[in-house]
């Protein structure tokens, strides 16, 4: 047998084994169903809001020059926003105290102006080269 398909056959069966400790994990928790529920929801946010959206959006990127890094900005402020959101739309006080020690939303926004600048400044800096660059060989 070959030294990729034991490798191949290793990595599944400790990740049959891995989801059998996780679902006995579950059911030996103290609120399996609310565990399931929520598993759930995460599954229909991911495949029916979050997979299409992320699709949408790389259909409009097609054709553009730098694609690659306004897809990897999209996906860093997306995530940044996925982990945020739960702890800005909950209602009340938070049960944990250290939850919300900061403003989140201020960070927040804090955050996806410094992946905005981050991002735009090359694009910025690229436009500006081939600009120059363009010129120079107008000129030349």
């Amino acid at each position: 047998m070959r030294t990729v398909s034991v490798l191949r056959y290793g990595l599944g069966a400790l990740g049959v084994a891995l989801v059998g400790l996780g679902a006995w994990l579950v059911a030996a928790g103290p609120d399996p169903l609310g565990v399931l529920v929520w598993l759930a929801g995460a599954l229909v946010l991911h495949d029916g809001i979050l997979a299409p959206l992320v699709l949408a959006v790389g259909l409009l990127l097609v054709g553009r020059r730098r694609r690659g890094l306004l897809r990897g900005a999209l996906l860093v402020a997306g995530s940044v926003v996925l982990v945020t959101l739960p702890l800005l739309v909950r209602p009340g006080a938070p049960p944990n105290p250290s939850a919300l020690p900061l403003p989140y939303g201020r960070n927040l926004a804090i955050v996806l102006v410094a992946v905005a600048v981050v991002t735009g400044v090359p694009i910025v800096v690229r436009r500006w080269r081939e600009r120059r660059q363009d010129r120079a060989a107008a000129d030349g």
